[in-house]
């Protein structure tokens, strides 16, 4: 049996099935972005033909994914986010007026650097038909579109995306478990010299942290096979050993493009803040930002609704306080690894351009490695829930402890001011004295 027909015939688990070391929060019911209530995926995607490359006709390896926050009702009822551009040789339209404003108004779109112009075109139109006002009664629109160069695997200069591929994305979009890996956007995507493409994942705090839900989406492209990091373990040296015959992508690095949802309530600069903790997940797997790739990320949350239409002079928000974010920048850490391993993990091995060949991660090789080391991750044994911080009989009473915390002693005003600057524990000199400063009395 060759290897090709060995890949296809072992079946494609997600990561968490792996056993691999994951994070120590839980994921959500479906470990999708689309555990945050009213966030909607769909994908269209696009395989034909084969052979030598003939720009034009193919062959074609790409499609759309189409992320629709608040239900699909996000022109009318706009949501506040964010976004960080790690580095930037990529591109994200419509992110300079999300960042100007830090709203989301349109569908986030994904598709290969080439079809952004289509995409973002076909949303036009799409909300143009379902809101007649834009560009009159309604502000014009700058839809989002994030892209990835597919062209290893692609006709990417034949621009095979359409209307009705944008239009068949945001219409198959839904609640519940994702497809990920050669679906939509990242059907032609190629991650670590393995089949990449989209992934996600999710992550639901405990009550004591807010119980907030948060998910990550990633449409997967960048890497070399020596840096692959699977659950903090040096994979990709090992399997680079054994597939050194492969033929592989050449110099392109290639990007990545995520987006994180999240019910918590985050203004715009919270958001940027959680969108950069993205890359740290993204470096966990093995990225190291070359000079030619693009790491772009998105953000949105779900708590507010900022009304296009409204007689009010003010509207209220509700906000999280910035010292309670550090459970969400682990909690997007973890998530967005896991979802680029779920995008591997679950994507098929793929031919394509000039017969350029893609392999699946060769996940038997990952289990037996994984189990290897075992031992290790036995040695180091932790009750569910428990923090990682270090053990102290004089550990703060707002430390992360996590389940063991009652909501009521989580409450941040407990022990800190609203910087987070600790309140004094005792009156200052002058006040102890009953004297004002300068060292007269009060009157």
């Amino acid at each position: 049996m060759s290897q090709r027909q060995l890949e296809l015939t072992v079946p494609r688990v997600r990561a968490r099935e792996l056993g691999l070391p994951l994070g120590r929060f839980k994921p959500g019911k479906y470990n999708a972005i689309t555990d945050v209530e009213g966030v909607l995926v769909g994908h269209s995607t696009i395989i034909r033909g084969e052979g030598p490359l003939r720009p034009g006709h193919g062959p074609v390896r790409t499609g759309v994914t189409a992320i629709l926050p608040n239900n699909g009702n996000i022109f009318m009822e706009r949501m506040n986010g964010g976004g960080f551009v790690l580095n930037g040789a990529g591109e994200v339209s419509g992110m300079t007026q999300l960042m100007e404003w830090g709203l989301v108004e349109t569908p986030l779109m994904l598709t290969n650097t080439m079809a952004v112009g289509a995409v973002s075109d076909g949303v036009a139109r799409y909300l143009v038909d379902r809101y007649p006002g834009i560009g009159d009664e309604h502000d014009v629109i700058i839809p989002i579109v994030g892209e990835c160069d597919d062209s290893w695997l692609n006709d990417i200069s034949g621009r095979h995306v359409r209307d009705q591929h944008v239009l068949e994305a945001i219409q198959n979009a839904k609640s519940g478990p994702v497809a990920e890996g050669n679906v939509g956007g990242g059907t032609g995507m190629v991650t670590c010299d393995f089949k990449g493409g989209i992934g996600t994942s999710s992550r639901k705090l405990p009550e004591a942290l807010g119980g907030y839900t948060l998910g990550v989406l990633v449409m997967s492209n960048f890497g070399k096979m020596h840096n692959l990091r699977v659950g903090g373990l040096p994979v990709g040296e090992f399997l680079a050993e054994k597939l050194k015959d492969v033929r592989k992508r050449g110099q392109t690095y290639g990007s990545i493009i995520a987006v994180v949802a999240t019910d918590a309530p985050l203004l715009s600069h919270q958001i940027n803040r959680l969108c950069k903790r993205v890359a740290l997940g993204i470096g966990r797997v093995g990225s190291y930002a070359a000079h030619g790739s693009g790491e772009i990320v998105v953000g949105f949350s779900t708590a507010n609704i900022i009304p296009r239409r409204t007689q009010k002079m003010v509207y209220k928000l509700k906000i999280l306080l910035d010292q309670r974010l550090d459970p969400l920048y682990e909690a997007v850490m973890e998530a967005t690894e896991e979802a680029i391993l779920n995008s591997m993990c679950m994507a098929e091995p793929m031919k394509g351009v000039n017969d350029n060949y893609s392999p699946a991660l060769p996940l038997d090789e990952v289990r037996r490695f994984v189990d290897a080391c075992r031992p290790i991750f036995a040695s180091v044994k932790k009750r569910p829930q428990q923090s990682s911080a270090p053990a102290s009989r004089e550990r703060p009473v707002d430390a992360d402890k996590e389940g063991e915390v009652r909501l009521a002693e989580a409450l941040p005003t407990a022990v800190r001011g609203a910087e987070g600057i600790p309140y004094p524990t005792r009156p200052a000199p002058d006040e102890a004295e009953g004297s004002a400063p300068g060292g007269s009395s009060d009157t």
